[in-house]
């Protein structure tokens, strides 16, 4: 099994390969590879020798960061375990996986494995992400109706973000669309990932475009939060364009997508929350959401109430009905202290 400056060196013999690779909105100038920083993002910031006695090294000059490939490895695929690194890399060069421990000679390793720190994964790669305005992901949710998108700090862009088939072992890199998962605190917990197709036709080509990362269980991704103070009234659902759709022609409530069925009746509901409306879906696992949240809502004194689509789901009326017939109906359903949250009354 190479080390890690074996990979290192083996990195920077194909150094273009990896560039093209990994920081693929770059290109070549004479022996070095420009791109605008280790996001991915188009520029000239970022260099990396191509050849010559410091083959293989990067610089980025706007924020003195400096590395070899497995470094860059590293930084554009949001890693931080070096075993999880390592592994790339070799994915990278065809290099032999190592074997476990517990399956040499038919033994048990001494060591018990280890867990790696997911929520600090997510919180790297949302630190590497830029903001939602004028990108593909903003383009995404605007042809699915949501064009307030980009007030949401929750909301962010990755212009190539990596993506491991689960299947093939098979990695790839696309444009993203990222949502934080914070806590009650606001400290971000994990990140929500759909991964877009470069072309702008809807979400990535890939077996599962959607997959999260990091603490979910109890968490949300957060809309009009107030940074401090109670929450009297909020909104919570499962699916992330479906909430999105609420806050496009609700903007004045806060609200959460918790992103799965389970976590939703998992949600931590918010000090001060007197009034919960739950976004329904059509399906089971969205009815075994809505009634989790219910019972722990009743249980803490909070009246739970459950807001229908005509549809599928709320971003399916916003899309096919319009906003005003999904303003009409959402009036129908909210309690008469909070209409005033809809865009028009």
């Amino acid at each position: 099994m190479l080390s890690a400056s074996q990979l290192a060196d083996r990195l920077a013999r194909d150094a273009e390969a990896v560039c093209r690779h990994y920081l693929s909105a770059g290109r070549r100038a004479g022996n070095y590879w420009i791109v605008g920083d280790l996001a991915n993002s188009k520029g000239r910031s970022l260099y990396v020798h191509l050849s010559g006695p410091r083959k293989g090294r990067w610089t980025d000059a706007a924020t003195a960061q400096h590395g070899d490939l497995l470094d860059l490895v590293r930084e554009t695929c949001g890693l931080v375990d070096f075993r999880d690194v390592a592994d790339e890399a070799r994915r990278f060069l065809s290099e032999p996986q190592p074997i476990p421990a517990s399956s040499r000679r038919g033994g048990v390793s001494d060591h018990p494995p280890v867990d790696r720190p997911a929520a600090e994964r997510a919180r790297r790669l949302f630190r590497m992400t830029q903001p939602l305005g004028n990108t593909l992901a903003d383009s995404y949710l605007r042809q699915r109706g949501i064009l307030r998108a980009p007030l949401h700090p929750a909301l962010r862009f990755h212009p190539s973000c990596y993506y491991r088939d689960l299947v093939t072992g098979r990695t790839l890199n696309y444009p993203a669309l990222i949502a934080a998962v914070t806590d009650r605190s606001g400290a971000i917990t994990g990140v929500h990932r759909t991964w877009l197709d470069p072309e702008g036709d809807g979400k990535a080509k890939v077996e599962d475009p959607r997959r999260a990362l990091g603490g979910l269980l109890g968490n949300a991704v957060r809309f009009c939060f107030p940074v401090q103070g109670p929450v009297p009234v909020m909104a919570a659902g499962e699916g992330l364009e479906s909430i999105l759709s609420l806050s496009h022609v609700m903007p004045g409530m806060p609200m959460v997508s918790a992103l799965t069925a389970n976590h939703l009746a998992a949600f931590r509901l918010p000090d001060g929350c007197q009034r919960l409306y739950i976004a329904a879906d059509a399906d089971a696992a969205g009815r075994h959401g809505i009634e989790g949240l219910s019972r722990g809502a009743q249980g803490l004194g909070i009246l739970p109430l459950v807001l229908t689509p005509e549809l599928g789901d709320f971003n399916e009326d916003l899309r096919r009905l319009g906003p005003d017939r999904l303003i009409a109906s959402l009036r129908a359903q909210l309690a008469p202290d909070d209409v005033r949250a809809l865009l028009s009354v």
